[in-house]
C-alpha cells in the first residue's frame, strides 16, 4: 500500500483549509470520513465528509466495514466520526486524509506505521479561538456552546502527553502565514514520497 498522510490539529488550526489545498495541489487521492453530525452551511456531502444516521453507521458497524470511530458528547447530543473500508482510496495513487490524533493512532495500527505518515499541524490558542469565533460567526445558527467544548476538549485530545505517546515529533505552525505552512507540509510530503525522509 502507498502512504496515508494524515493531518491532524486542534479545532480552527487550518488543516481543513490545508487539506482542501493539499487536494488541488498535489496529486493525492482523498480519504472521505463519515460522521452523524449535520452538515454546516458551506460543506457538501462526500467532499468534507460523508454525512449519515446513526442507524447508517450501525449497519456498517455489524457488517464489519469501519476502522476506527469516536462518538463525542456535544451539547446537540452525541457525534460520530468514522472511517470506513471505502473510506481509503483504492486507486494507486498515495492517499491524504484529515482527523484527530485518536484516530491517527487507530489507522495507523491498522495499516501500519510505515504507511500512515503524520502532519501534526499546530496553532497558539489564541488565534485558533479567535478564526473559530469568526467561522461560527458565518453561520445562520452559530454554534458557540459547541465551540468552547471543542476548544476545551482540545486541550485534553491533543495534550502534550499523548502527543508524545503517539510518536508525534514534527509539527507544522500554522499560527502566521498559511502559505509558509502549506509549503513546508507539501515539501515534507514530497520528500517522504521520493524516500527523502
Amino acid at each position: 500500500m502507498n502512504h496515508i498522510f494524515y493531518l491532524m490539529g486542534k479545532s480552527s488550526s487550518g488543516k481543513d483549509t490545508i487539506y482542501k489545498r493539499i487536494l488541488s495541489e498535489m496529486e493525492l487521492s482523498p480519504i472521505v470520513l463519515y460522521t452523524t453530525r449535520p452538515a454546516r452551511e458551506d460543506e457538501e456531502d462526500g467532499r468534507e465528509y460523508f454525512f449519515v444516521s446513526r442507524e447508517r453507521f450501525k449497519g456498517m458497524q455489524s457488517e464489519g466495514k469501519i476502522i476506527e470511530y469516536r462518538i463525542y458528547n456535544t451539547v446537540f447530543g452525541e457525534w460520530i466520526y468514522f472511517t470506513s473500508e471505502d473510506s481509503i482510496p483504492s486507486d494507486s495513487r498515495d492517499c491524504v486524509g484529515i482527523g484527530t490524533l485518536e484516530s491517527y493512532i487507530k489507522i495507523r495500527d491498522h495499516f501500519g506505521s510505515g504507511v500512515v505518515v503524520p502532519v501534526y499541524i499546530e496553532v497558539d490558542d489564541d488565534i485558533r479561538f479567535l478564526r473559530a469565533v469568526e467561522r461560527e460567526k458565518k453561520q445562520k445558527k452559530p454554534k458557540y456552546l459547541e465551540l468552547c467544548r471543542r476548544f476545551v476538549a482540545d486541550s485534553a485530545d491533543f495534550s502534550e502527553e499523548k502527543l508524545s505517546e503517539a510518536g508525534i515529533v514534527l509539527r507544522f505552525d500554522n499560527s502566521g502565514s498559511a502559505d509558509e505552512c502549506l509549503l513546508s507540509i507539501k515539501k515534507y510530503i514530497n520528500d517522504i514520497k521520493s524516500g527523502l525522509d
